[in-house]
């Protein structure tokens, strides 16, 4: 297995961002080409770390706290009541734990919720916050997250390619009628 992959297996897949990457994966890559250090993910926090250190015969080094203190897993929280439906917390979620529609109201589904975060500057209105849930007290597992991020991924291109065959098609019926 590519070193990459077995770093990215360590990391606990909570596609935060908070390691300055855009996910898991591509700082288990930078990690892997010596391009970052192995102490930048709270979520993994210095168990994390310490599982990094020995595949990579490094030394434990602290968490960098300028990507944020580890905490205990955490689930968001949307409050209901003050919910406008906007719909701006779906496509953060990088494992698709909020539920909705655009103009209804949303709600997490806890066991798919990895506590990135990634909801909360996108709320508009302030109503998700990050609650302790002892009914959940460690997200889902590691593969399961990477493959619900993964599906998420696939699902967001699919349709921004079946918008610009949309428009595209627009385009060249425009073009027939109006030359």
């Amino acid at each position: 297995m590519p070193l990459a992959q077995q770093i990215d297996a360590l990391l606990p897949q909570t596609q935060c961002t908070k390691c300055g990457y855009l996910g898991c994966l591509p700082y288990a890559e930078a990690i892997a080409n010596d391009a970052a250090p192995i102490n930048r993910c709270p979520p993994g926090g210095d168990d994390g770390i310490a599982k990094l250190a020995a595949l990579l015969n490094q030394p434990i080094v602290p968490l960098d706290l300028t990507c944020g203190a580890h905490q205990p897993h955490r689930v968001a929280f949307i409050d209901e009541d003050a919910c406008i439906g906007c719909a701006k917390c779906l496509k953060p979620c990088p494992t698709d734990a909020i539920i909705g529609a655009n103009k209804f109201m949303h709600s997490v589904l806890p066991r798919h919720c990895t506590a990135c975060e990634l909801c909360i500057p996108a709320c508009p209105v302030d109503c998700i916050v990050m609650i302790d849930d002892s009914r959940y007290p460690m997200m889902m597992p590691p593969d399961e997250a990477r493959d619900r991020f993964d599906f998420h991924n696939m699902r967001y291109r699919r349709e921004v390619d079946e918008r610009a065959a949309r428009l595209a098609a627009i385009e060249q019926k425009a073009l027939q009628q109006y030359g």
